[in-house]
Formats: structure tokens, sequence, C-alpha cells
């Protein structure tokens, strides 16, 4: 089984093609230009790097978020168009969930809670715990503030993501003794990962409807938001 696994919820855009057992090319960039530039670009080295083809693919997956708007919609419109194209299936995952799982592997038993910054003093997460190789949720995903997604944590925790690199500081002082931090890239989103956790789930028959697969935004835009305030009266 091979799968093609996107991501362009955050800062950092990844692509990677996986099968059972491995990783068989994976291409991770982290800058400013919109993902929409390059991400089509990326599919095509990987899918050179590895030596196969779109129709050799057995299925697709994508993050559908909690992340940036204009991201969700790029990544999810590329590999939407790809699915229809090929006819091949397609797995949403959860781009918190992906971060829990890249350091929830065997032995760690801490609590796990994943940030990433939503902007405006926000942050999205959720807490996770690796439970019978499987990464449970312990809370559900939301968009606060990063001292009320801190609150009430009185054990070991682990944070990953781009919004605990941003409020490291606050983290620490609230949980001197029990807040611990994964290592530089091991914050970024990786595409490998999104394909490990979707091949689990092919495997399980558990593919997601192509038209019911929608963006996890969790707030308005501001768009959204200023056409509510030009509409009230």
């Amino acid at each position: 089984m091979k799968i093609l696994a996107v991501d362009t919820a955050s800062k950092t855009c990844s692509v990677a093609i996986v099968d059972e057992a491995t990783v068989l090319a994976e291409y991770t960039v982290n800058h400013k230009d919109t993902h929409s530039r390059f991400v089509m670009d990326m599919i095509h080295t990987v899918l050179g790097g590895s030596r196969i083809t779109v129709s050799d693919l057995d299925g697709f997956s994508v993050t559908v978020g909690p992340g940036s708007f204009t991201g969700l919609r790029i990544g999810l419109s590329t590999v939407k168009g790809l699915a229809l194209a090929t006819g091949k299936p397609v797995v949403g995952v959860n781009s918190l969930e992906v971060l829990a799982y890249q350091i929830g592997g065997a032995g760690v038993t801490s609590l796990i809670c994943p940030m990433l910054d939503a902007r405006r003093s926000e942050v999205y997460a959720a807490r996770y715990r690796l439970s019978d190789d499987t990464m449970a949720c312990q809370s559900t995903p939301r968009v606060l503030r990063p001292e009320e997604a801190i609150n009430n944590i009185s054990e070991a925790c682990i944070f990953v993501g781009d919004g605990a690199v941003a409020y490291k500081d606050l983290i620490e002082s609230s949980l001197p003794t029990l807040a611990a931090f994964v290592d530089g890239s091991g914050h970024f989103i990786r595409a490998a990962t999104i394909g490990r956790i979707a091949v689990k789930r092919f495997l399980a028959h558990a593919s997601d409807d192509l038209d019911a697969l929608k963006p996890l935004y969790l707030r308005k835009s501001d768009a959204e938001k200023n056409l509510k305030q030009t509409l009230s009266p």
C-alpha cells in the first residue's frame, strides 16, 4: 500500500509517500510563501524520488485542521483533486493528532499537549495519551488562550508544535516541574506521520467520504466576522 500524504495546515508544508513499512520519500519546507505556489511541485518531486506515478498510489491523506484557513483549503483542494482524478480513497487527519503521534512512541506515557499558533494570542490545542498503540484524545481540540490550554494540568506533560514554541516561557513559568518540550524540527508537522496514521486507517477500511471531508476551522474567519459586523444593526 502506497499513500501520498500532504500537510499545509501551518507555516510548514510537507509532502510524503509511505507504505506499510517505511517512508519512501518526504519533502518539507519552512518559509513564508503561500503553499499553493509549490505544493504540486513538491508532490512531483516525491513521486519522482520514489520512482512511482500517481496511478501507482493506493490512496491519499491530508491534514484537515485545525490550522491556517488558507493553508487547509490548499491542502484539501489539492488532495481532493487528485482523489477525484484517480478514483482513489482519502483519509483526513487532525493536525494536532499528528503532532502528538510524532512523539508518542513506545515507552512514552506522559500526557501530550500539541499546540498550533492560532494568532490573536490564541492557540489550537488538545491533549492526548498513547493507549494500546492508539493516540487517545483526552480533550476536544479547541481554540483558546495559551494559559487556558494548560489549565488544570497536574502531571508531567510534553508540549509540541509552533504554539508551544511561541508560548514556551509562559508554559515553563506556569508548570516549572511538569512541562517538557520536544527539540527543533519535532515541532513541525511531518507528512510521513500523516501517512503512517492513514495507512492504519486504510487497512481498517476507515477512509473518509470525499464530499463530506471539510476543514476543521474551530473559529470563524476574519471575513466572516467582518461580514457579521457589517450586517449587524
